[in-house]
């Protein structure tokens, strides 16, 4: 099976191949991107048949994905005389599709007229196949197994189920409670197809490394010559960063190998100083190459006589890659890249000026059709240090148009952030002035010239509601029109999300308590408050294996899909030359005994290890049973209560937050593991956006036992970010009541005291002047 994934849904995990053979076609293929197989690797989870070719490719290869892995969080829901559910699915560039069967598992109403009545399977609007509805069938969970012809699929896809339904042959309801139909989403699609050997040119990236056709998780092997320098790393992780953030919510690992071209797929090479798969290095090149042991898969080779043409070669990889053509290109000139400003990330929302909708969600997808319409959903990403305490929230100029109503009902536009209700705008009829409880309403909508009414509505979403990766839902709801045997209800209700409408963070500021591995885990906060990585630094282990540099990698590309720009400024050094990165935010690696800097911060990490034992710090965060997601995220401060040690060898991997000991106000965050497993474990965790694990990593220290997560302590120490000295005063003695009281009391005090010493010194005057007014009176 597959694990696909549309953005802002929330995925299932992949599935694991059972035998060799699945885990080896799993390596190549589909994402064309994977090293040659070994036993127990299983990739992204694809199951594939056919046989192999010459070079170790597959001539047919199936694609089996059920409707969850396709964006079906739920049943397909299908209501009314003629209604249609379905998902979307596309193919690879490097891919022919030959066929395709569809695993239908569903139901019906028991009332459905069987003659009147039939379920549609449609590919692209074109039928596939018709199913009857008898009877003797109705209510009962039902499975059907349909082909599809390879004339219906191409690149981009829509599989829709349509509901013919009629329970009566007389006057009835269009939307009857008695017209249903449910598509359970565990219904299955298999996709047929052939591999293509697309031509060497630059012009086509990213393919076939990376194809946006593809839902699936990206798995792109990584090799090198030999164990990589950190400018190496430095160049592979800008490349790895510019992948993970073309895969964006797909996630991506980065597999490395050291040695030859992987035995099948697609991979990135990097050549320092030589030539590889026929490239020569006259200066920082990029080229694409096919892969000598299999003729459909391709190398994209990165080269250069030595490191800086190497990482030159990268970052016109990963910043110029549109202007790049032919096999080969060599750099002839790379300017200086222009440093970037905290919280400019392609992909988190603007913090200088209001953000149109238009610029967030593709603006087709605004505008619904009918009585029951989709959600238009708009994402949000937002950095998660936003700060606003006192504040109403984060405010959106909504502008909308639908389809008036003829009278007053109960037809209203639904906002929600994920699935929490926020609020209801009623839709107004023709006659915005009705009555309603004796008063008049206030008529937001006014009609325009093409029948439709417009509306516009000022709101503030509650800033705790919002996660760094949220998304907006807007959803038109329409009061069902009642039977009329006379009147056929329209069918040309339609609603639409003005892409003009906005939202505004730029009057909250960046204020945040440290560590929060919640920020680090949903963000990768702090170090993507600068999109190119230039504030922070990535101390590598000693001696680092294929595993950790893999781990290293996934890492990068998560950051690169978070922010949606290249890690251009991270520096990658071993702990002896931490000293040069002093001013940065580290992300420290460790997998066994080869990280020095755990055993010297150990007292700053609350973590620390010595061969098999481990020590622990904890808090009373523990105990909570709920999600640690408070509306107050500035006052919540768990000390520390116990220290535990264990003795034990489980490859576990702890992840803990704590403030550099180089520099006040900069943060480390450290990713160990008593083995290299641990930490590829830890950073698929971090990569894998969708999880719902992310959302219990959270304080400052955090052990992963499998697919197990507990956050053990959350003692925070320290405060990233910036408040004017009027706010920071107010929050700061908000958090303090006593000191609060105190200050009061001493300002009475003193107050009291200035009074005293005023009045006393007036009564002096006066008594001074008392003698000399008695005599000039007497004289």
């Amino acid at each position: 099976m597959v694990s696909s994934r549309y953005a802002m849904q929330r995925p299932r995990r992949p599935r694991r191949a059972s035998t060799l053979a699945a885990a080896c076609a799993l390596a190549i293929g589909l994402l064309g991107t994977a090293q040659a197989a070994q036993p127990g690797a299983t990739g992204d989870g694809m199951a594939r048949t056919g046989g192999p070719v010459q070079g170790g490719g597959t001539d047919l290869l199936s694609y089996e994905m059920d409707f969850r892995e396709l964006g079906a969080l739920y049943p397909l829901q299908l209501r009314g005389v003629d209604a249609r559910n379905g998902v979307a699915f596309s193919v690879r560039a490097d891919r022919v599709v030959t066929g395709g069967q569809l695993r239908l598992l569903y139901s019906y109403s028991p009332a459905l007229i069987p003659a009147l009545s039939q379920i549609n399977v449609m590919v692209n609007e074109e039928v596939a196949a018709s199913l009857p509805t008898p009877k003797e069938d109705a209510g009962k969970p039902l499975e059907a197994v349909i082909d599809i012809p390879g004339r219906l699929i191409t690149d981009f896809n829509r599989l829709n189920i349509q509901l013919i339904g009629h329970y009566t042959l007389e006057c009835e309801d269009p939307m009857h409670t008695s017209l249903w139909a449910n598509v359970s989403n565990q219904s299955q699609l298999t996709v047929h197809t052939q591999p293509i050997a697309l031509r060497n040119d630059l012009a086509l990236l990213p393919l076939p490394f990376f194809d946006r056709r593809d839902v699936r998780r990206l798995e792109l092997p990584f090799v090198f010559d030999g164990a990589p320098s950190n400018e190496v790393l430095e160049a592979a992780g800008v490349v790895s960063s510019w992948f993970g953030a073309l895969a964006e919510y797909r996630g991506a690992s980065f597999p490395v190998r050291q040695g030859g071209a992987p035995g099948q797929g697609n991979a990135v090479v990097f050549s320092l100083g030589g030539a590889r798969a026929g490239a020569a290095a006259n200066g920082p090149t990029v080229s694409v190459r096919t892969n000598p042991n299999d003729p459909y898969g391709k190398l994209l080779v990165i080269s250069g006589r030595n490191a800086d043409e190497l990482k030159a070669a990268a970052q016109a990889l990963a910043l110029g890659n549109t202007a790049l053509s032919g096999d080969t290109a060599t750099i002839t000139r790379l300017d200086e890249v222009l440093p970037r400003k905290p919280y400019d990330a392609p992909n988190w929302l603007r913090s200088d000026r209001p953000v149109e909708f238009g610029e967030l969600a593709p603006v087709d997808g605004m505008t619904v059709a009918g009585y029951t319409p989709d959600l238009v959903r708009v994402p949000l990403r937002l950095p998660p240090d936003l700060f606003a305490w006192r504040e109403k929230g984060i405010p959106i100029d909504l502008k909308y148009r639908y389809s008036p109503p003829f009278e007053p009902d109960r037809s209203a536009l639904n906002i929600a952030i994920g699935e929490q209700f926020v609020r209801a705008i009623p839709l107004l009829p023709r006659d915005g002035t009705k009555l309603q409880d004796g008063e008049v309403r206030r008529f937001i909508a006014r009609l325009m010239p093409d029948g439709m009414a417009e509306g516009a509505e000022k709101l503030h979403l509650p800033l705790h509601m919002l996660p760094p990766q949220s998304q907006l839902q807007l959803h038109f709801q329409y009061a069902t029109p009642g039977s009329d045997c006379l009147v056929t209800p329209p069918d040309n209700v339609r609603s639409s999300i003005l892409p003009e409408s906005t939202i505004d963070i730029s009057g909250l500021k960046h204020f945040i308590a440290m560590p929060d591995l919640a920020a680090f885990g949903n963000a990768g906060f702090p170090f993507t408050r600068m999109a190119d990585l230039s504030e922070s630094a990535i101390v590598m282990p000693e001696n680092a294996g294929e595993a950790d540099i893999s781990a290293f990698l996934t890492l990068m590309g998560r950051f690169g899909a978070v922010t949606g720009y290249p890690a251009t400024g991270a520096r990658v050094i071993q702990a002896q030359s931490v000293d040069q990165v002093a001013a940065r935010d580290l992300l420290v690696l460790a997998s066994g005994g080869n990280q020095p800097l755990l055993e010297t911060w150990r007292s700053a990490a609350g973590y620390a290890r010595d061969g098999d034992e481990r020590s622990f710090s904890l808090s009373d965060l523990v105990y909570r049973t709920v999600p640690w997601l408070a509306p107050d995220q500035y006052n919540r401060r768990e000390a520390g209560r116990l220290q535990l040690a264990v003795r034990s060898n489980a490859t576990d991997a702890v992840l803990s937050g704590f403030e550099s000991p180089l520099a006040k106000g900069r943060s480390v965050v450290a990713i160990s593991s008593n083995a290299p497993q641990g930490l590829q474990a830890a950073s698929a965790l971090l990569a894998d956006a969708q999880s719902d694990m992310l959302s219990r990593i959270q304080g400052s220290l955090v052990v992963l036992r499998g697919e197990q997560v507990d956050s053990l302590a959350a003692e925070q120490t320290y405060y990233v970010g910036k408040l004017d000295p009027i706010t920071y005063v107010r929050w700061y003695l908000s958090t303090r009541p006593l000191l609060l009281v105190g200050m009061g009391l001493l300002a009475a005090a003193v107050l009291a005291v200035l009074l005293y010493l005023a009045l006393r010194a007036r009564a002096r005057r006066r008594l001074a002047l008392t003698p000399s007014v008695r005599k000039d009176s007497g004289s």
